[in-house]
């Protein structure tokens, strides 16, 4: 009986080797299949089955990664994010063929499952279609009418810069993270603009809210970003900062109900204070169209994006702006001879003070390449099949524009890895802005806040080197290495800001 029982045994377990050989060799030969691709199709590393290229990559310097690879397979290659197909696009030229000439073809926002299981298909950046248009159309003109921009926003930024002035004074010229400072002044440009109104350097819940919402920049440009849009029914069970990152923009957006709340209290449809105000009445003219868009939950998306994008980037910037002026003192020096020859520290600086200082102008442009703030820019999606430098890039695979290959560029820029503000000068020492200068990247999806970013950089750099000289502690040199994310961050540092 027992020799019966070890037979059957035997043929059992085989019959369950059997089942796991044939699954296993299934999925790898129905992973092979479906990504096979033709030879027209851009070359690029060998992709593991089922995980693709996610564990090849340096997900601490993406940016660099994708551009070694460029070196390897050419300016135009292809890798996979599990099943996603990903093109990954590098150098001026190529970019600029992609986003500008065929342009049409690259106006969509691919499927991630971390963003779209928050955000929905809905707000200003990560839209498609019909939302997509007639959300950065509202949200264009809106701005436009309280000063996006314009001249009359100028006071809002300079009275902002008099609060920072205060806070960075009040350490006398001893060291200070200047982080959630800065964070906070910029953002408050930004909030001005949405919720009408700006929020007091130590509002604890208000810089909770920046904090975590720039660590979830962080995380969402992580491995666990890539493995969560990979695998969303795994990870969305799983514990990991990629839930934390869930429960930031939760937070946020619960943050943006409460403003609307409050506006809703004291709503005057006569009366348009800001950008909520004149969303809501949006909402009320556009009520039973048959394509409206506007509703209390794209309100919540679009004012999320505005804050955030009005936020992270103009912040970086100024962040690494002390970093690069300490580091070099003659080029500080430099600009502060030009403002004090031009604008003296009698009166604030203005918008017309740009033109009579070029060199100023051409500082801010470097720090703003070499800082390289969104070095992989926003991912798309091909709408159609397009032909690109030879290459066959089918309808619905994702493109990555590696900014960073433009603005490090060797076919542009002389001296690519230095910092060097004759990149924006003539021989004649006046301000030039080459083309391959794209940080806001190009084409349809061109970055809506570029004109306030230009503004505010001009602004509060030429106000801080107008009355602050800044350089390290004592011993201490500037580290200039970052921290990936969606934005390039400086890593945490700590800098003395001397009264002029």
């Amino acid at each position: 009986m027992d020799s019966i029982f070890s037979v059957f045994g035997y043929f059992v377990n085989w019959d369950v080797r059997s089942l796991l050989l044939f699954t296993v060799v299934f999925i790898l030969t129905a992973d092979y299949l479906k990504n096979r691709r033709p030879n027209t199709y851009p070359p690029g590393p060998s992709a593991i089955p089922i995980v693709g290229n996610i564990f090849s990559l340096d997900h601490n310097r993406l940016h660099e990664s994708m551009t070694q690879l460029a070196g390897r397979y050419g300016d135009v290659y292809s890798m996979r994010m599990g099943q996603t197909l990903i093109v990954v696009l590098n150098r001026f030229e190529v970019l600029k063929e992609a986003l500008v000439t065929q342009g049409d073809s690259l106006v969509d926002r691919p499927y991630q499952a971390m963003v779209d299981d928050e955000f929905h298909g809905q707000g200003v950046i990560m839209s498609n279609g019909n939302i997509w248009k007639q959300q950065r159309r509202f949200a264009l003109s809106t701005l436009k009418y309280f000063g996006f921009g314009k001249k009359s926003l100028e006071p809002t930024i300079l009275e902002e810069f008099t609060y920072c002035a205060k806070v960075l004074n009040s350490y006398e010229g001893k060291q200070l993270n200047p982080h959630f400072t800065i964070n906070n002044a910029v953002s408050n440009i930004i909030c001005s603009l949405v919720f009408g109104h700006r929020f007091d350097y130590g509002d604890k819940t208000f810089l909770k809210l920046i904090k975590c919402i720039g660590e979830a920049l962080e995380i969402e440009a992580s491995i666990w970003a890539q493995l969560y849009n990979a695998f969303p029914l795994l990870m969305r069970r799983l514990p990991g900062p990629h839930q934390t990152v869930r429960r930031t923009w939760r937070d946020a957006k619960d943050f943006i109900r409460a403003e609307i709340k409050e506006h809703k209290q004291n709503w005057d449809p006569s009366d348009q204070r800001d950008y909520i105000d004149c969303y809501l009445k949006e909402i009320q003219m556009r009520k039973g169209q048959a394509d409206n868009t506007f509703d209390e939950e794209n309100l919540i998306m679009s004012a999320l994006d505005l804050f955030v994008a009005g936020t992270e980037t103009t912040s970086t910037t100024l962040r690494w702006a002390f970093l690069y002026m300490a580091k070099y003192p003659e080029i500080q020096e430099k600009v502060q001879a030009e403002i004090d020859r031009v604008i003296g520290q009698s009166r604030q600086p203005s918008m017309k003070d740009r033109a009579n200082l070029p060199y100023t102008d051409a500082v801010i442009h470097e720090i703003q390449r070499m800082g390289n703030i969104v070095p992989l820019g926003m991912p798309y999606i091909t709408n159609k099949d397009i032909q690109l430098r030879g290459y066959t890039i089918p309808k619905g695979v994702t493109i990555i524009t590696n900014l960073s290959s433009a603005l490090f560029d060797k076919n542009e820029w002389e001296t690519p890895d230095t910092f060097n503000p004759g990149h924006f000068l003539n021989k004649e020492g006046k301000f030039v802005k080459p083309a391959a200068f794209i940080p806001f990247s190009a084409g349809k999806r061109l970055c809506l806040g570029e004109n306030l970013a230009k503004m505010e950089l001009f602004l509060f750099f030429t106000s801080f080197m107008q009355h602050f000289t800044f350089s390290m502690p004592a011993g201490v040199k500037p580290e200039m290495d970052y921290r990936f994310g969606v934005t390039l961050t400086p890593c945490q540092y700590e800098i003395c800001a001397t009264s002029r």
